[in-house]
């Protein structure tokens, strides 16, 4: 129900709390490539943290302030977009990604995140849709290039990851552009 179809037998639809199970099930298959570069799985352990990152992901859409949806390829949970920010008065967002190893190398991701993109910036008027990125995730760098995104630049050492500070690179789209 409410999907949205990605071609090739993938579709966008909203992950919910009551998806727990799937969700944990999920992350247990993305956990290796997913920490490679977020700390995203390390707060998926089992089913009670599960329940809470999605619960959290729907008190955030509740009081629009963010959003998770999950890639289903072929009925199976692969993926997924978010906004871990969403400021509607201020116009402005940021949009996430992951994926387990079996989603990889399709441009699911890059299709889902158009489809959210494009939904924040025609449908709630945001005008500027922000991508920060590991330096060192040369995948989500690539999505971000196919979207049509600009480098603005890199925070120095700001994300302590696995025992040592990570850089981030923040790639930006302005609504006048993506409608371009």
């Amino acid at each position: 129900m409410f999907a949205t179809p990605l071609g090739d037998g993938a579709e966008l639809r909203p992950l919910e709390p009551w998806q727990a199970r799937e969700f944990l099930a999920h992350m247990d298959r993305a956990r290796t490539l997913v920490d490679e570069h977020i700390r995203f799985a390390q707060l998926v352990t089992d089913l009670p943290s599960a329940r809470a990152v999605l619960t959290s992901y729907a008190e955030r859409q509740a009081a629009d302030g963010g959003r998770i949806l999950g890639i289903w390829l072929d009925s199976t949970l692969v993926g997924g977009v978010l906004f871990p920010a969403f400021d509607a008065e201020a116009g402005t967002c940021e949009v996430g990604c992951w994926l387990e190893p079996a989603g990889t190398g399709r441009g699911l991701v890059t299709r889902a995140a158009r489809t959210i993109i494009d939904w924040a910036v025609r449908e709630r008027g945001i005008h500027r849709v922000e991508w920060l990125v590991s330096t060192g995730n040369g995948p989500s760098i690539r999505v971000a290039q196919r979207l049509g995104m600009t480098r603005e630049g890199v925070l120095r050492e700001n994300y302590p990851h696995r025992g040592k500070r990570q850089d981030t690179e923040i790639w930006s789209v302005l609504a006048p552009d993506w409608r371009r």
